[in-house]
């Protein structure tokens, strides 16, 4: 593969009309937080070692979730998730490299860790908006924080206008306070809103139009993973990229097409390592 669309990202990057979009695979770099999980199924794992589930749904990280939020309360659940993401781990070399590009108006992290924000704490002028649970605040989607964790209210406004990076964690994160989208009924409030983009902050909605999103660390081969990816990228660029070494699925190559999603076929390192040379030179 030649270095072409890795001078198209780092030139978007550049006139700050690229967006990372940060999955979980990106734990897999190899670095102090491999202890956290980087999968459902490491998640599920976690969740279903400390809580009994049946056999058949132990794999599965919404219903193993919700199983335990039925039968021993949403708190061992919570509290589950902040032990699996509780870890100091440091964040990784593409977590910095992204993290400190000059012109970066908004991060998509479709994961439940804190290293974004750990790499962005360097920087001036940064917020979150994180994805909240109904069942801990009902008629709230999305809650709004400063760069120290201080709560900056339910709804966008003229505290965050002054924001030059928003991280946007629609799973919501461990830190500041310990929001989880993960059961199945998490989810089903969410996706019965999601296509009238209800639960996507109307900041993003807006900072998207135009841009292109660049995938890293994220699979689609689940109705879920597509479903979210899809939303969030609506009305943005008619062109993106994603790093996957591995080879798509069915399912995969088809989502890949149908959004113009150019597939690079390499491993996170690589990318990390050519897109910070390729980098310098934009």
């Amino acid at each position: 593969m030649t270095n072409q669309p890795l001078e198209l990202i780092a030139e978007s990057f550049a006139g700050g009309n690229a967006i990372p979009y940060i999955g979980p695979g990106v734990l897999a770099l190899k670095h102090s937080g491999s202890q956290l999980p980087g999968s459902p199924l490491a998640l599920a794992g976690r969740l279903t070692s400390k809580s009994s589930v049946p056999f058949k749904i132990k794999n599965n990280l919404t219903a193993a979730a919700q199983f335990i939020e039925n039968f021993k309360h949403r708190r061992t659940v919570s509290n589950a998730m902040t032990e699996a993401f509780g870890a100091d781990a440091q964040p990784t070399r593409l977590h910095m490299l992204l993290m400190n590009l000059p012109s970066l108006p908004l991060v998509v992290h479709a994961w439940y860790d804190d290293l974004p924000q750990k790499a962005l704490s360097a920087r001036a002028g940064w917020g979150m908006a994180q994805g909240v649970s109904q069942s801990e605040h009902f008629g709230n989607w999305v809650h709004y924080y400063d760069s120290d964790g201080t709560q900056a209210g339910v709804r966008y406004g003229d505290r965050q206008a002054d924001w030059k990076t928003l991280l946007y964690q629609p799973l919501g994160s461990v830190w500041p306070e310990r929001n989880f989208l993960v059961s199945d009924s998490d989810f089903v409030e969410v996706l019965t809103e999601i296509d009238i983009q209800t639960p996507i902050p109307e900041v993003v909605q807006e900072i998207r139009k135009g841009r292109n999103f660049l995938f890293l660390g994220c699979r689609f081969s689940t109705q879920l993973e597509r479903m979210f990816a899809r939303q969030i990228m609506k009305r943005s660029s008619e062109k993106h990229w994603a790093v996957l070494p591995e080879e798509p699925t069915r399912n995969e190559a088809r989502f890949l097409e149908q959004y113009n999603i150019e597939r690079l076929p390499m491993t996170l390192s690589e990318f990390a390592a050519t897109f910070s040379t390729t980098q310098l030179v934009h």
